[in-house]
């Protein structure tokens, strides 16, 4: 569904996934400064919005999920996978309950077969799924991180995330493009699922076990390659952060390779942007083994790169965190 705000002067429509909003309105630069600076919102209603309801909804997701849902608080934000069989990453959702329903919000397009998959896992528990994305939407702009009964999220840039009814816009603020978002998102080493994963991601290879993973909760799918890599071994991939040379007048394309000296592919480029102060970012995977500090060529652009996630991730890091206060007490 696209937004109406594409209709506004000098509206942008952004690249795929985000072709229903704008990617900015004519002045991306001043965009980024109004988000930063409490004075601009981001029109991000394609993402979609799934409802669960019933006496049993906490509990049974769960049991589903990667996060530790039985017992969530009303209006206490957080995050949650579901994973595949195997532990590869199907949808990143940003959940919160109100007491009476938990809502989701997802990446474009993954509304309907998520609220399919779940309709199909209920059997005779007492719960309700619904996409209601034609009547909610999802909007980023100032706020407090933890507004009183109000479906919010802290988000990039100290703004807060929130869902409202459709086609409800914040009044007194200049609407910002995805460009804006996106810039801010890559500079926190934030991963976005379906554009900086592919179908094969875990979510240790992306930086989830510290957000939308709780490693001491019971059984649900796909947990068992997330104990065994915690516990057992590293991850075959890691997300980078990419300085990429500002003298180039192009940014890598989402799925180009990233490269080593010599040719030799090791990972693909996720999200690239322009940053109003850090010049142009990018996220990539890459293989583990690359080298901290190997310079890289990002879809043909020089970059350098910054660990996000640890190339000891897993079994060894555990094992340092362990004996630390052991060496040192």
């Amino acid at each position: 569904m696209k937004s109406p705000l594409l209709q506004t002067s000098g509206a942008v429509a952004a690249d795929a996934p985000d072709q229903e909003v704008a990617a900015h309105y004519g002045e991306p630069s001043q965009e980024q400064r109004a988000l930063a600076d409490g004075r601009a919102f981001v029109d991000r209603s394609n993402r979609g919005v799934v409802k669960v309801s019933g006496p049993d909804r906490l509990s049974w997701l769960h049991s589903l999920l990667s996060q530790h849902l039985d017992g969530l608080g009303p209006f206490e934000p957080t995050e949650a996978l579901l994973l595949g069989p195997n532990g590869h990453i199907e949808h990143h959702l940003f959940v919160i309950d109100d007491g009476e329903a938990v809502w989701a919000h997802v990446e474009p397009g993954s509304a309907a077969p998520l609220a399919e998959f779940l309709d199909r896992m209920r059997f005779m528990l007492r719960v309700e799924v619904e996409d209601v994305s034609d009547a909610y939407a999802v909007i980023t702009g100032p706020g407090e991180p933890a507004e009183p009964a109000a479906l919010a999220w802290p988000d990039v840039a100290g703004t807060v995330t929130r869902i409202v009814p459709r086609g409800e816009f914040p009044e007194g603020l200049r609407p910002a493009g995805m460009w804006a978002y996106e810039a801010f998102r890559i500079a926190e080493h934030r991963a976005r699922s379906g554009v900086d994963t592919d179908h094969r991601t875990i979510p240790h290879e992306a930086g989830y076990v510290e957000t939308a993973v709780h490693l001491s909760k019971g059984c649900y799918r796909g947990q068992e390659t997330v104990a065994r890599v915690h516990n057992l071994g590293r991850p075959p991939r890691r997300l980078v952060f990419l300085h990429l040379d500002g003298s180039v007048d192009r940014l890598p394309a989402h799925g180009d390779p990233v490269e080593i000296p010599g040719g030799r592919t090791v990972g693909f480029v996720g999200s690239a942007a322009r940053h109003h102060e850090l010049g142009p970012v990018a996220l990539a995977l890459v293989k583990r083994n690359v080298p901290v500090d190997a310079e890289l060529l990002a879809g043909g652009v020089a970059a350098a790169q910054e660990v996000v996630v640890s190339p000891e991730t897993g079994a060894n890091a555990q094992i340092d965190l362990r004996r630390r206060p052991a060496k040192h007490g």
